[in-house]
């Protein structure tokens, strides 16, 4: 087996966790993924963002090369996902977990959001592909890192509130939002959401009703009942940690952010068995394992590389 190109960043800076990223990463044996004979002489490049969630993925991606016979140079952990993503595109590594709701939005420049998963994944494919050379390869994970909005155990009980239509069950002076400024402000964020389930803003939500602060705060200042409702992140693992409870989007307002994997075209175009490993991960990888991930990481302080490899050994993909 050969050994990695170990080139991570030592320190995470912002995003969904704040856990340092090791650069180690250690030596793994073929599971369910078989050695590949053309990858003995392949060498890929695997980036990711630095956040948790993206370091546990792409960690999983080094991992999962590796075990197929790979030579692998580790570059996750890279600061912003704009700087991710051109690394991609310009070249300078071949191969990033990716959502598709930041692809259609961010990269691609799209306004519109695709309420179907399965639509947004394939329509996202064929821009990228067609604009930029870059494949998302299926099939995507149905885990979902989108907004959402939670309450307490005892807010959720006190009002019945199950979806984000039952947002409307609250009376006005309660119905209070602990948001980030950036989710105040986007199309996809607050003032869309409030619309589409007929409490506007300003009107059924008084300005003073909503308070702005950063991610960190909102989770804990939600938990302890200083808001009714406060903006999350799907897979977040201080929704697990703090027994915060997701309230359905029902009317589907919020982007799908599924993960996929994206290859640059000639480097699955000489390597197509790249695709086949990955369609063994991406269906395991549901938003209940994600959060369960990225708890073992931002609350039992454990290291993304090894929880990675643990979660791929429980389920025989290494060994």
């Amino acid at each position: 087996m050969k050994r990695l190109a170990l080139l991570s960043t030592l320190l995470l800076l912002a995003g969904c966790g704040l856990k340092p990223a090791s650069a180690f990463v250690p030596a793994v044996e073929p599971g369910s993924i078989r050695p590949i004979p053309s990858f003995e002489d392949a060498t890929f490049r695997v980036t990711s963002k630095e956040f948790t969630e993206q370091l546990i993925l792409g960690k999983i991606a080094v991992l999962a090369l590796t075990a197929a016979g790979a030579e692998v140079e580790d570059h996750t952990n890279v600061q912003g996902s704009i700087t991710s993503r051109r690394s991609v595109t310009g070249g300078e590594n071949d191969l990033a977990w990716e959502y598709t709701g930041t692809g259609w939005i961010n990269y691609l420049g799209q306004e519109d959001p695709l309420p179907d998963p399965k639509q947004q994944f394939e329509a996202v494919r064929k821009m990228d592909l067609e604009k930029n050379r870059i494949v998302w390869l299926a099939p995507y994970s149905p885990g979902n890192n989108t907004y959402t909005m939670t309450v307490t155990r005892q807010t959720k009980q006190k009002y019945g509130l199950n979806t984000l239509s039952d947002m409307a069950k609250v009376p006005v002076a309660a119905r209070t939002f602990c948001v980030e400024p950036e989710f105040s402000s986007r199309n996809d964020g607050l003032r869309g959401m409030l619309k589409t389930y007929g409490i506007p803003y300003g009107t059924a939500v008084p300005p003073g009703n909503i308070f702005q602060m950063s991610a960190g705060v909102v989770y804990n200042t939600t938990a302890e009942g200083k808001c009714t409702f406060g903006e999350a992140y799907e897979t977040d693992a201080r929704i697990q940690s703090l027994d915060l409870q997701v309230l359905a989007d029902d009317k589907k307002f919020f982007p799908n952010y599924n993960p996929a994997v994206t290859v640059r075209e000639p480097v699955l175009r000489a390597h197509p068995e790249i695709a086949g490993i990955f369609a063994k991960i991406a269906p395991k990888l549901t938003t209940t394992v994600l959060r369960d991930l990225n708890s073992k990481v931002d609350v039992e302080g454990r290291d993304p590389v090894f929880v990675a490899r643990d979660w791929m050994r429980e389920q025989g993909l290494i060994r």
